[in-house]
C-alpha cells in the first residue's frame, strides 16, 4: 500500500507540473531555440452550440430562428506578440486564408515562427486595401482559392470577407425565407476590413519541436446580434453592398472570436 500511495503521489505531481500555466512568471526564453509552427483552429459555433449546417438553431435576441447552410470567412495578416512586447509579422503574401464550415476547413498553419513565448495573436478579417490594390497579379493563388470557395463577386467588385447564408423564420416571417449576407469592401469608399486582437489565456511556447495550437471559439450568432449593432433579417434578408448595414456587420464579426484554450508542445 505504501508503494502504491507513493506511485499515485508521483503521478499526481507530474500531472500538476505538466498542466501548470505557462504564464506563471517562469522565463522560458533561454530554453527556446530555432523555430516552430503555430496552428490556429477556428471552431465555428452558434450561440454556444456547435454549428451544424442545415440544422435549426435556437432563436436569437431578435426572435429569429436561423438555419445556416453556408458559413465562410477570410482571415489574414497574422501577427504574434511575445512576452517582451515584440511583434512577429507572418509573411504578408502567405497570410490569407479561408475558413469554411462547408468544406470543413478550420485550421490555419503558420510555419517557421521564431522561437519565443507569445502572449497575443492579431489577425484581420478580409483582405486589406494594400493587398487588393496590388491588382489581380499581386494576389497569387488566393484569387483562385476565393473563387472556388464562393468568396468573390468578381475581381472588379472584390472579395467577400464573409459568406453567410441559410433561411430563417420569425414572428412576422412564418415561412422559411432565404437570407444572404455577403460582406466585403467596395472600392476605397467602403472599407470593411477589420482586425481582431486576442490575449491568450496562457502563453504559447514556440521552439524546435514545439508547435503549439491556439483553439478559438467562433459564435456566428453575433454576426446579426452584436454588442452595439443588431441586424434584423425580417427587415432585410439580403445584405451585400449596403453602406449602412455592411459596416455594422463588419464590426459585429470582430466580436465573434474568443480564445477557448491553447495547447503547447505539439498542438491540438
Amino acid at each position: 500500500m505504501k508503494y502504491y500511495n507513493l506511485a499515485i503521489m508521483a503521478l499526481l505531481s507530474f500531472f500538476l507540473v505538466s498542466c501548470s500555466s505557462d504564464d506563471d512568471g517562469t522565463d522560458h526564453s533561454a530554453e527556446l531555440t530555432g523555430s516552430g509552427e503555430v496552428s490556429i483552429t477556428f471552431d465555428n459555433g452558434f450561440a454556444g452550440n456547435d454549428l451544424v449546417l442545415g440544422s435549426e438553431n435556437a432563436a436569437n435576441a431578435n426572435g429569429e430562428t436561423l438555419t445556416v447552410t453556408r458559413f465562410s470567412y477570410i482571415v489574414s495578416n497574422f501577427r504574434l506578440l511575445n512576452k517582451s512586447g515584440e511583434t512577429y509579422v507572418f509573411p504578408k503574401d502567405e497570410s490569407y486564408f479561408i475558413i469554411s464550415q462547408e468544406t470543413d476547413t478550420e485550421d490555419v498553419e503558420l510555419p517557421e515562427i521564431p522561437a519565443g513565448e507569445y502572449t497575443t495573436v492579431v489577425f484581420g478579417i478580409g483582405v486589406d486595401q494594400e493587398k487588393y490594390l496590388q491588382g489581380a497579379e499581386g494576389q497569387g493563388d488566393f484569387v483562385t482559392l476565393a473563387e472556388e470557395n464562393n468568396m468573390m463577386w468578381s475581381w472588379q467588385a472584390g472579395y467577400k470577407f464573409l459568406n453567410f447564408e441559410g433561411n430563417f423564420t420569425s414572428e412576422t416571417v412564418t415561412d422559411p425565407t432565404d437570407f444572404k449576407i455577403h460582406m466585403g469592401s467596395h472600392g476605397s469608399s467602403l472599407d470593411n476590413y477589420k482586425e481582431v486582437t486576442l490575449q491568450l489565456p496562457s502563453n504559447i511556447l514556440v521552439s524546435d519541436g514545439m508547435n503549439p495550437n491556439i483553439h478559438l471559439k467562433i459564435d456566428a450568432g453575433k454576426i446579426l446580434v452584436g454588442a452595439t449593432n443588431s441586424i434584423e433579417l425580417s427587415e432585410k434578408a439580403v445584405i451585400m453592398v449596403d453602406a449602412e448595414k455592411s459596416p455594422q456587420i463588419a464590426v459585429n464579426i470582430t466580436e465573434m472570436f474568443s480564445v477557448d484554450h491553447v495547447h503547447n508542445a505539439n498542438g491540438h
